[in-house]
């Protein structure tokens, strides 16, 4: 059982077999159970790496944190709609590369 809701401007499906959001294309849902296992994993992968960056941006001085999240959801969004299981992986990697460089940057400047 699924219920759409609205929610950034877009409508999103939840599931009641776990808290996901899924955007609807061309108003037909996109659901949980088509996706195999090696995508769903891949899935949860890139919203676990979008989760960490934001949770990171969250360290930086407060007057950079806006255009932080801003970046951080423009990369997101600019590969969105990538179907290349292989580009995904390298993206993800990429992704946590940067991700660790930001991290150590916040260290040592004591955020």
């Amino acid at each position: 059982m699924s219920k759409q809701v609205k929610f950034g401007g877009k409508f999103l499906q939840l599931t009641l077999c776990y808290w996901s959001a899924l955007p609807l294309q061309s108003s037909a849902f996109v659901r949980c159970s088509s996706l195999c296992p090696k995508d769903f994993l891949l899935r949860a992968r890139v919203l676990n790496l979008y989760r960490q960056a934001l949770r990171t941006a969250q360290r930086a001085p407060v007057h950079a944190r806006a255009e932080l999240r801003q970046t951080i959801r423009q990369e997101m969004e600019k590969n969105r709609n990538c179907n290349d299981k292989q580009r995904i992986r390298f993206l993800i990697s990429e992704g946590l590369e940067r991700l660790k460089g930001l991290d150590e940057m916040l260290d040592m400047q004591g955020h």
